[in-house]
């Protein structure tokens, strides 16, 4: 689908039925979460933070059951279909399973389309070319990431099926946004052990990273892999600087003082207690 900018987007419905790739579920969505998911995502895109839009909504007269809180507690609810758009629906795991079933000329040559059709700085012809797309992958998560964090925005399920290889937010399922600052943010009511809490989101981002390299490992010659463990290893040092200089902007924080950094951990600390 091409917009009138020329801009390439592609159509995915959620809550339509079941496809090949449904597993269990029904493939269904209730009108409680497609209504969620088409604000949250278009006041993502204004708030300007990389995300998957909603095109349109179309209620259901379908019955879907559901158990909202996962208490065991199956309601009816009515059906929705939502039409979302992005620039492409690839995540980590459409590599990582390509990898784990050892189909690897099917692993390059989505790699290679992916990167053709996506990553236009990069040369098709260049050796390092997954590597360098590894690179551009790492840093514009981490800035992703830091966004996140900027808006108290908390994804909920953060695995690798649900991180795009573009680096944009895409499937809005539990989310929230934080009233007030708490790291220990949980959006999602099924997730008791806390693995997705809002101040876990830029570990799991790395945790994803690793797993978006060990799928790229069996394209990589042995100096490659070692220059791909370096570049992880510096995904620390581009979030924490993506993130001080959101935080700084927010408190209108001008040039470079020692002191800034100290200035946000302390007031996010009275947050906090507050």
């Amino acid at each position: 689908y091409f917009c009138r900018h020329g801009e390439r987007w592609e159509l995915q419905l959620k809550g339509s039925g079941k496809t090949p790739y449904s597993r269990n579920g029904d493939g269904r969505a209730v009108l409680r979460s497609s209504v969620r998911e088409f604000l949250c995502s278009e006041a993502m895109h204004y708030l300007g933070i990389p995300t998957s839009r909603a095109a349109s909504l179309v209620v259901s007269d379908d019955d879907v059951w559901r158990d909202q809180f996962y208490n065991g507690n199956i309601k009816k609810e009515r059906g929705a279909i939502v039409l979302r758009l992005a620039r492409s629906w690839f995540r980590i795991g459409s590599l990582e399973i390509l990898t784990h079933a050892g189909e690897l000329d099917l692993l390059r040559r989505l790699l290679d389309f992916i990167i053709q059709e996506h990553f236009p700085s990069i040369a098709m012809k260049d050796s390092n070319r997954y590597l360098e797309f590894f690179s551009t992958v790492m840093s514009e998560t981490a800035n992703l990431i830091a966004l996140w964090m900027s808006v108290g925005f908390a994804h909920g399920v953060c695995n690798t099926d649900n991180f795009s290889l573009l680096s944009i937010t895409i499937d809005y399922g539990p989310f929230g946004f934080m009233g007030s600052y708490n790291p220990n943010f949980v959006p999602n009511t099924s997730d008791d052990e806390r693995r997705y809490k809002i101040g876990n989101q830029a570990s799991v981002g790395l945790f994803n990273l690793s797993k978006l390299l060990q799928a790229l490992k069996p394209l990589l010659d042995p100096r490659q892999k070692q220059l791909a463990s370096q570049i992880l290893e510096g995904y620390g040092e581009h979030y924490y600087s993506r993130f001080t200089e959101l935080f700084k902007t927010k408190l209108g924080l001008l040039g470079e003082n020692e002191n800034d950094n100290f200035l946000i951990a302390f007031l996010l600390k009275v947050s906090l207690l507050c």
